[in-house]
């Protein structure tokens, strides 16, 4: 067993299932969605991204955009929260941050999607 690829599944298996957890519920009930789930989604997002600048192979060159498109969301939605936080009506700015989030969602399945067939078509 490859202890590096042990670590590199974990979190890109990690990144989408915390992000997972945040974008779970109604989507206008900010209830269901707590600030720091959201920024846990976001530091174990970055951690795979670096963690995929190494691969220098056509499905790496894929994993890492992938990675990229999530990070950029899940700290699109930061932001927004951060910013729009006190100035907009609460159940509005959920639904933009959790559809984000969403987006970040899709991005990591595909991620996970890839290192699965990676995993499944690679010989011993």
């Amino acid at each position: 067993m490859n202890l590096e690829k042990v670590i590199f599944g974990f979190f890109i298996v990690l990144a989408m299932t915390l992000n997972y957890g945040f974008f779970l519920g109604e989507i206008d009930n900010p209830d269901h969605h707590h600030v720091y789930e959201l920024y846990a989604a976001i530091v174990v997002s970055l951690i795979a991204t670096v963690l995929k600048f190494g691969d220098r192979t056509q499905v790496g060159a894929v994993l890492l955009s992938t990675s990229l498109a999530a990070d950029l969301q899940l700290i699109a939605a930061a932001i927004l929260w951060a910013i729009m936080g006190g100035s907009m009506d609460e159940a509005s700015l959920m639904v933009y941050i959790v559809s984000l989030s969403g987006g970040a969602l899709m991005a990591n399945f595909v991620s996970v999607i890839l290192l699965i067939s990676e995993t499944i078509s690679q010989r011993r």
